[in-house]
């Protein structure tokens, strides 16, 4: 008797894998890690909790997925920032960025990175730890770049490139703190303005 292999039958998945994470990301925007339930999560997606897991695995790996996103989406002005050609652009630049991602009219207010890192509970330790790095990644791009201004002579010998990076990355992350908050664009950008205007010249 003759038996036929039998193939497997898998069904397509069904929905857009890079729309779901969009709306993933947009969740997290808006709720940070710990706000954001499984619920809220899938049925933004428009998915099932099993369909989520198969494709983005658990919820901290659908949260690394989601921060890279947005890092290559929203938050990539802090790239074209740093090729600004004098380190009062970058830092401009830097700031305005903030200004605009955070207070955009479509999307949450304030920045995914700040909103989620409002995380407390010892289930969210490696969720932090992530935002941590990530916080890093951006604040020694802008010191290195900060050091080739010195180098270059844009910026004064004597000034300090980690402690001008940390000035601008904090003031940023405390942009993002006001517009989530409600403070509009206009008084966020006008505090841009007038944080940068002490800075070293050469």
């Amino acid at each position: 008797m003759r038996t036929e292999q039998r193939r497997p039958t898998g069904r397509p998945r069904g929905f857009d894998v890079d729309e779901a994470l969009e709306r993933a990301m947009m969740v997290f925007w808006e709720h940070g890690y710990e706000g954001a339930s499984l619920a809220t999560l899938t049925a933004a997606m428009g998915i099932s909790t099993t369909s989520m897991y198969a494709t983005f695995g658990n919820k901290e790996e659908l949260f690394r997925k989601a921060l890279g996103r947005y890092t290559e989406g929203p938050s990539a002005y802090l790239d074209r920032a740093l090729e600004e050609s004098t380190a009062l652009g970058v830092a401009t630049a830097v700031l305005a960025g903030t200004v605009r991602t955070t207070t955009r009219p479509a999307q949450p207010n304030g920045c995914l990175g700040v909103q989620s890192a409002l995380v407390t509970s010892d289930s969210g330790r490696e969720v932090r730890d992530v935002l941590v790095a990530w916080r890093d990644n951006g604040f020694r791009a802008i010191r290195e770049r900060f050091e080739r201004a010195v180098e270059d002579g844009d910026l004064p010998g004597e000034a300090d490139p980690a402690l001008l990076a940390r000035y601008v990355t904090t003031l940023s992350f405390g942009i993002a703190v006001q517009a989530a908050g409600g403070v509009g664009r206009d008084e966020l950008q006008e505090l841009a303005d007038a944080a940068l205007r002490n800075w070293p010249l050469t």
